[in-house]
């Protein structure tokens, strides 16, 4: 991963092999910035530019905020991946009436990092790639990035003593996001003959014993001891055996108790409802809701934070075969609810419900619960945005104002009583899938919902990621494949909550 260092040192005065400078809203009015070269060349401050002489990298922003901020970083990261540059440096960014700088006070040093640290998170997040299985592997040259604490203003900070350490801080708290989103993305994105619920199930303890954290593993017997019938009848005809993997982190000074819940289909045909071939590729993609908790749970273990978290990752194979579960079928969940199977491709719902249930057994304070679950949610929202669901609309705000203050997007659906008619069955307590083409995202929440125990109800949110949890093209700070999609927002959220206490 990318090294990072500050420096009290003017900008001028550091050696690197290449000079990074934002551009912000087309303004070449700054001393970083050679105005007459740009102006030679009519530059419109549209996309990066190289000045091969001086050897600096311009990087237009639209504003200067952390949502740009992380953007450049990875942007320019991509950027220098054709070239040799192994040291980059770039000054200090950080205008008084930032948004970041009001919100902590103006003057607070956390404050005037808050920029640079995403800054540095973009850059990390920019600089993965998954090429396990490229022959011809294109690496990083670049190696270390530094930064000058010199800003427009000045060539040297008041208080840079107490800035470089608020600094510093800000950048290893990154490296940490950074590398717990990684660890979702490169699961996400290990193809389905690797990695398999037993295969995830062993990373998972691998991981837990790093981070001296427990970890407990449910096998198929265990499944049935628990009467899961729901998930279960998912796995029927896979010759993967399915895995309940539920990671704990219990630090003695925790207030309050979370359990996240994630999908873990690891490879989704879409069972005897077979997908088109079309939709069947990224399907490895289906354990995307599972990576994030895994994803989440490194993070707060290593940030040490005083909240007591559990991680619940249901994992399975959804195939065809002669023992296979049938549209038609009516399962009886580990809730005790009977549910009509009207379309096996809509079995990711099937193995939350009994997962939820495990889930609430363990007396949480607030429940939530990610997934790849339905492609309505795409159609509604974009591939970028993720949908967030549920019964409280205080938690549902928190969430929103959590997520996007870590520079994920996110959107509120509301459920409706309309709605939840088209779930309705005539031969079982619930259907599988709407009798309608529409608010599918919505329906499925709802179908979630009826496995909520009415004391949860207000403690519990769906947040569906099946828009950007894999996307075939580069965007922001991702990669193409798998963005590690709830993690960010998980771990902010998380936060927040240990911060209002």
């Amino acid at each position: 991963m990318l090294k990072f260092s500050t420096h009290k040192d003017s900008l001028a005065h550091i050696e690197a092999d290449i000079t990074l400078v934002f551009i912000i809203d087309k303004n070449f009015k700054h001393k970083w910035i050679d105005k007459s070269f740009l102006e030679s060349l009519a530059y419109k401050a549209d996309t990066p530019l190289l000045h091969q002489e001086t050897k600096t990298l311009y990087l237009p922003i639209k504003q200067l905020d952390k949502d740009y901020a992380r953007e450049a970083g990875a942007q320019a990261v991509r950027y220098l991946k054709s070239y040799p540059f192994k040291k980059a440096k770039i000054g200090f960014y950080t205008p008084e009436s930032s948004k970041e700088s009001k919100k902590q006070g103006g003057s607070n040093a956390n404050a005037k990092t808050a920029i640079m640290a995403e800054f540095a998170l973009g850059a990390m997040l920019g600089a993965h790639c998954y090429d396990t299985f490229k022959a011809d592997k294109q690496s990083l040259s670049l190696r270390h990035i530094a930064i000058s604490l010199e800003t427009a203003e000045s060539k040297q900070q008041d208080h840079a003593k107490q800035l470089a350490q608020a600094l510093e801080a800000a950048i290893e708290e990154a490296k940490i996001l950074a590398e717990s989103v990684n660890i979702a993305r490169d699961l996400v994105n290990t193809p389905p003959q690797i990695a398999t619920p037993k295969y995830i199930a062993h990373t998972a303890i691998n991981h837990a014993q790093a981070l001296q954290i427990s970890c407990k593993i449910l096998k198929k017997d265990a499944l049935k001891k628990e009467k899961m019938g729901a998930y279960l009848a998912v796995a029927k005809a896979s010759n993967k055996s399915p895995r309940l993997i539920h990671l704990s982190y219990a630090p003695k000074n925790a207030k309050q108790k979370v359990v996240l819940v994630g999908k873990g289909l690891t490879y989704d045909s879409g069972g005897l409802s077979l997908k088109p071939a079309d939709y069947m590729v990224t399907m490895k993609a289906d354990k995307s809701g599972a990576c994030a908790v895994l994803g989440i749970m490194n993070a707060i273990a290593k940030l040490k934070l005083p909240i007591e978290v559990h991680g619940i990752m249901g994992m399975a194979e959804n195939m065809i075969g002669g023992n296979a579960y049938k549209p038609d079928d009516v399962l009886i969940s580990r809730e005790g609810k009977s549910i009509e199977v009207r379309n096996t491709d809509a079995e990711g719902r099937l193995v939350l419900a009994d997962c939820l249930s495990y889930a609430q057994d363990l007396k949480p304070d607030i429940l939530i619960d990610f997934a790849t679950l339905t492609g309505a949610c795409v159609v509604g929202l974009g591939e970028y945005t993720s949908g967030i669901m549920g019964y409280n609309q205080a938690l549902q705000e928190a969430f929103e104002q959590s997520a996007l203050e870590s520079g994920e997007l996110v959107a509120r659906l509301p459920f409706n009583r309309h709605i939840k008619k088209l779930i309705e069955s005539k031969i079982a307590d619930v259907s599988n899938v709407s009798t309608s083409r529409y608010g599918g995202a919505i329906s499925a929440g709802m179908f979630l919902g009826e496995f909520i125990r009415e004391e949860y109800k207000e403690k519990w949110l769906h947040i569906d990621i099946a828009g950007p949890a894999f996307v075939e093209k580069e965007w922001d700070i991702n990669p193409y494949g798998a963005s590690g999609a709830g993690v960010r927002a998980g771990v902010q959220f998380l936060r927040d909550l240990v911060s209002r206490g």
